[in-house]
């Protein structure tokens, strides 16, 4: 009660960026795990949380709260965060502004429930108790930008995941691009005994990390800074697998497979790639051919589309 009391009585600072749709995965993961009460999403006038995109269309409003004596250092991390993005997108500049005293933590956590997804998973705020025995439960924070179980691209994965898995055992799996390390604790829960998460965000990997340990499944589970570069050069213990996942925008997926994307899944294995809108599919169906891939199956929510494929060449 007193903690509580302590939060009300304190001052926070609104962060917020304004950015078009295709753009609010890209953004939300470069931010992900920065602010500690997490990140909320909405349209003009109208909030709107992750799990509610499919309603949105217009520009999307990223915004999170973070204490105004903490503000020097929140605000260096947001601001590293998106510089870094603007090297290769365009961005808006964001803005930073005090708010009334309010607890900001209780309200966030009263509008989130666990989510089902396929036909076995559930994601379960970490703060909730799993509701359906029935389901294998994955404890994750909703803060967590975007790679939090909500979002359509992330939903999409999972359950392209869970297909994947239950149709063919695979032993080993690659993550690229890891975010919150949702679909790599899914995969582990599933089965799958070898795991190396990537990304290129070092606050992904400690959230990762974070994550594999409040899901018990750091034996199989390992989380390192880097992408396909640094798998392709056997820097990691993990080179290629029967099973990459790779859920990140399209125009990021096609500078992935320039980098050697294809080369890192095993003969015969398979390739889960979410963040693409419907009218960016072309393009990537594109590179599967290129990269000696045949489609198996599609899965749409809303203007989003995952692929998985197979690797039909040596």
């Amino acid at each position: 009660m007193n903690e509580i009391k302590q939060e009300q009585e304190q001052q926070w600072i609104e962060f917020s960026i304004e950015v078009d749709q295709d753009m609010a995965d890209l953004v939300g993961n470069a931010l992900i795990g920065i602010l500690p009460a997490g990140l909320v999403s909405e349209r003009v006038f109208e909030e709107v949380f992750p799990h509610e995109l499919d309603q949105v269309s217009g520009p999307i409003r990223i915004f999170g709260f973070y204490l105004e004596e903490e503000d020097p250092v929140y605000r260096d991390r947001i601001l590293q965060a998106l510089n870094s993005l603007k090297l290769k997108v365009d961005l808006p500049d964001p803005s930073f502004s005090s708010l009334e005293n309010k607890n900001w933590t209780a309200a966030w956590q009263e509008r989130y429930q666990p989510i089902p997804v396929g036909d076995r998973l559930i994601v379960v705020p970490s703060w909730l108790e799993n509701p359906d025995p029935e389901r294998i439960p994955i404890y994750i924070d909703p803060g967590m930008a975007f790679g939090s179980g909500t979002h359509e691209t992330t939903r999409l994965s999972l359950a392209m995941l869970e297909m994947c898995l239950t149709n063919r055992i695979q032993n080993e799996l690659i993550d690229v691009g890891c975010g919150s390390g949702i679909l790599s604790i899914a995969a582990a829960k599933l089965g799958v005994e070898r795991i190396l998460g990537v990304d290129t965000d070092p606050e992904a990997i400690r959230v990762s990390n974070e994550n594999a340990k409040k899901n018990h499944i750091e034996k199989a589970g390992t989380f390192l800074p880097g992408s396909v570069p640094e798998i392709l050069s056997e820097k990691f213990s993990l080179p290629r697998a029967g099973l990459v996942v790779a859920n990140i925008i399209a125009p990021i997926l096609e500078e992935l497979f320039n980098e050697g994307l294809g080369e890192i899944v095993a003969s015969k294995g398979q390739l889960i790639l979410s963040g693409i809108l419907e009218n960016q599919l072309s393009a990537i169906l594109d590179h599967l051919k290129r990269n000696g891939f045949e489609v198996e199956k599609f899965l749409r929510q809303g203007e989003w589309v995952a692929v998985v494929a197979e690797k039909i060449t040596a």
